[in-house]
């Protein structure tokens, strides 16, 4: 450690922290937390470890200063973000783009130099008369090939305690690594707070250098900004996992229970409101993760990790009919932030879509709130947040799978692209082969906007494997990253494309119900055991009416119409080669090393829709391909 920083952190830390931060025997992390002890001017600083008695402190801290307030039910607590701080700030997310770096067109930079001079001007005595908390987390499951280090520094007991929930103790892990440098760092601080909210936000900046492996975040509460672990860090994973040949991915990993007791690993990669966590916290199934997952290959399989050991998932619309686990847990004493909710005045949280009949009053996100109640635009205020949120940890979920913190993985053998797509592709199919599925489902998912990401919802955009706000290379390259991962696997996973809001053409209906996905999924979970067979369409496989009739009897015990089945699944070929037009135009005109399979591969399937058209017409039902 620089010498100007050995009494600076004397002088800040309390004895038992400055132990605790020496005895870590790496100068990389001591300079870094030196450097923003300095720059910030905390009144101190505390140095946390895996102890639970620190996790406690945090905590405390949280309700003592007013950034979470107890609720009814023992360890909920509420947290409220700024009333324009409500989600992830995708024009003010930037990376810090160098001289030598090549990032392509498509993301979001800013001269690096620039960038720091702003962010640091930012920073600098932003923790006058405030504690600065340094704590250590690992992604992934400690001690193993996935897991990556993390040291984060805040002055947001939320945010603390947020990651207290969602990730696993890292501070044994620096023990383990040494002087190695090799790990992230991210410097958070909320900035000046009004009624213990982030006051400045028109200065809300969240940068990310890849070079120094480093995420700054300034004047901005909301976790989607401010944990630093979550999408900020996949960023550096993608980046690093680009250079290492391994993937780091937007999915949920989970079990899928099949018969006589078989347990098949997926992955699935879903934007924002789109139904990933649904799909993890299915019932009857087991979850490993909902978020974010790290994959390799070994012995020619792919293994996958939960990256984190929590859920921050949007509330609205979980209830007790829809979602009994999560609700049993949102309902019973258990550790749970809520974020951006109504509480009443006996502290109890509501939200919409819970399926009780709404409050008249309370506190919510825009302060003392009653029924009515409009913003400065004239626009009427839900009683909560469109995002608001709820933090558990995973492990008071009943239906928690056994691989969570399981150091070689979980062998996956299918992954999952799904949009809110409302009226291109069927809820279910299943690609030919990898580089299909990379190409059609992957590098070609769209989905509809929601209120997770600032901005107008209902707009269809470009998402790429559900990560073109996290992609951290030039896109073309993560493309051909997933295409080459597959060179050294036996048999790749299986790839399928769902999508749960496919609407009727006529009526605007959704046609499947909101459990239906449960079928999907023991559909997807036979197909890769190859226990049933498929019908082959142009753009993929499609499930037999007479598999989904069984298997809606055994998971819904419902009778399911074969009038429904060509609803869901009739090809739509007008719009799926309106598709291929938009999805080959971007890659054409926006990404400058889009790889040449990934046109010659959308020009074969442009090639089977226009030759089925000429043949059947513009919509074909199921039981032509048979």
């Amino acid at each position: 450690m620089e010498d100007k920083y050995i009494e600076l952190l004397k002088k800040k830390c309390a004895e038992t922290s400055y132990r605790k931060l020496m005895a870590l025997d790496n100068t990389k992390l001591h300079d870094f937390i030196g450097k923003y002890a300095g720059l910030c001017n905390p009144d101190s600083v505390f140095i946390g470890d895996d102890s639970d008695e620190d996790a406690q402190y945090i905590r405390n801290k949280a309700l003592e200063i007013g950034e979470e307030r107890e609720l009814a039910i023992q360890g909920h607590t509420i947290h409220y973000d700024g009333y324009n701080d409500q989600a992830r700030d995708k024009a003010q997310t930037k990376y810090l783009l160098s001289e030598v770096m090549e990032l392509g067109a498509t993301l979001n930079t800013i001269d690096k130099e620039e960038g720091l001079i702003e962010v640091h001007e930012y920073l600098k005595d932003s923790m006058a008369g405030k504690e600065m908390l340094v704590l250590f987390f690992c992604l992934g499951p400690a001690n193993s090939e996935f897991s990556i280090p993390c040291v984060q520094i805040t002055d947001s007991s939320y945010v603390a305690h947020s990651e207290y929930i969602l990730y696993r103790r890292g501070y044994r892990q620096f023990e383990r690594i040494g002087n190695s440098e090799d790990f992230f760092r991210i410097m958070h601080s909320a900035g000046a707070l009004e009624n213990m909210v982030s006051k400045d936000v028109d200065k809300r900046r969240v940068y990310i250098d890849l070079e120094e492996n480093i995420v700054y975040s300034t004047n901005t509460q909301y976790a989607g900004n401010t944990v630093g672990l979550k999408k900020l860090s996949l960023r550096l994973a993608i980046h690093k996992a680009s250079g290492e040949d391994w993937l780091a991915e937007h999915m949920l990993v989970m079990g899928v229970h099949g018969p006589d007791g078989r347990v098949t690993y997926f992955t699935g990669a879903y934007p924002s409101a789109c139904g990933k966590t649904s799909t993890a916290m299915m019932r009857g199934e087991s979850i490993v993760g909902d978020d974010i997952a790290y994959l390799r290959h070994r012995d020619g399989k792919v293994y996958a990790v939960n990256v984190e050991s929590g859920i921050f998932g949007i509330i609205q619309n979980v209830n007790a009919k829809d979602d009994p686990l999560i609700w049993e847990v949102l309902t019973s004493p258990n550790e749970v932030i809520f974020s951006n909710v109504l509480v009443t005045e006996n502290k109890t949280p509501f939200w919409l879509g819970d399926g009780r009949e709404m409050p008249e009053s309370g506190i919510n996100h825009s302060g003392q709130w009653v029924k009515g109640k409009k913003d400065s635009k004239g626009n009427e205020i839900t009683h909560s947040h469109k995002n608001a949120r709820y933090t558990v940890k995973l492990r008071s979920l009943k239906n928690l799978d056994s691989k969570l913190d399981d150091a070689q993985g979980a062998e996956t053998k299918g992954i999952i692209y799904g949009g809110r797509d409302s009226n291109t592709w069927s809820p279910l199919q299943q690609s030919f082969d990898w580089a299909h599925g990379v190409i059609t489902m992957g590098a070609s998912l769209e989905s509809e906007t929601t209120s997770a990401t600032l901005g107008k919802e209902g707009v269809r955009q470009f998402c790429p494997m559900s990560n073109i706000d996290f992609v951290s290379v030039s896109l073309g390259r993560y493309i051909s990253n997933h295409l080459k991962f597959a060179d050294s696997l036996d048999s790749p996973p299986a790839i399928f494309a769902a999508n749960y809001f496919l609407k009727d053409k006529k009526t605007g209906e959704y046609v499947t119900g909101m459990q239906d996905k449960r079928v999907w999924i023991k559909w997807m979970e036979l197909r890769v055991n190859n226990d049933v067979d498929a019908i082959k369409t142009p753009t993929g496989f499609i499930p037999k009416y007479e598999d989904l009739k069984k298997l809606f009897k055994q998971v819904l015990d419902t009778d399911y119409a074969e009038e429904d089945y060509i609803k869901q699944f009739t090809l739509r070929i007008p719009e799926n080669l309106q598709k291929i037009e938009r999805i080959t135009e971007i890659y054409k005109t926006k990404v400058s090393d889009t790889p040449n399979i990934l046109f010659s591969i959308l020009e074969e399937q442009k090639k089977r829709l226009k030759a089925a058209q000429e043949k059947y017409g513009d919509y074909v039902v199921p039981e032509i391909w048979l």
